[in-house]
């Protein structure tokens, strides 16, 4: 299944194509298999956040260590790699199972056309 990313908020996009990625579209859906769908999704350096969520989001991660708290903001991993922000998105809606790594090896992610 083709996706055009372009002029689509982030969060939106990223629940739709985790309802494909289950499989919850289809007819012979089953918990315990992937889906047989593959997503493709282009054109993600257009995406869209709606609000203030590109200036103010922030994915954070922690060391272990003092003082080891790591920040990214959004607009600068939209800067650098807009796929990884809409990968973060898919994969947070998704069970955390061992069907997710599977599931997310369905999804082809493009910045351009593809």
């Amino acid at each position: 299944m083709n996706i055009d990313a372009a002029r689509k908020p982030v969060g939106r996009l990223a629940s739709e194509i985790a309802k494909i990625l289950l499989g919850k579209d289809a007819a012979t859906y089953a918990p315990h298999r992937t889906a047989a769908t593959r997503v493709v999704v282009t054109r993600t350096d257009q995406m869209v956040f709606t609000g203030r969520k590109m200036a103010q989001k922030v994915w954070r991660r922690h060391s272990g260590y003092h003082g080891g708290l790591k920040a990214l903001p959004a607009a600068k991993l939209m800067a650098r790699d807009s796929r990884r922000v809409l990968q973060r998105a898919v994969k947070g809606m998704l069970p955390k199972n061992r069907l997710l790594k599977p599931r997310l090896k369905q999804l082809t992610l493009y910045r351009n056309g593809g």
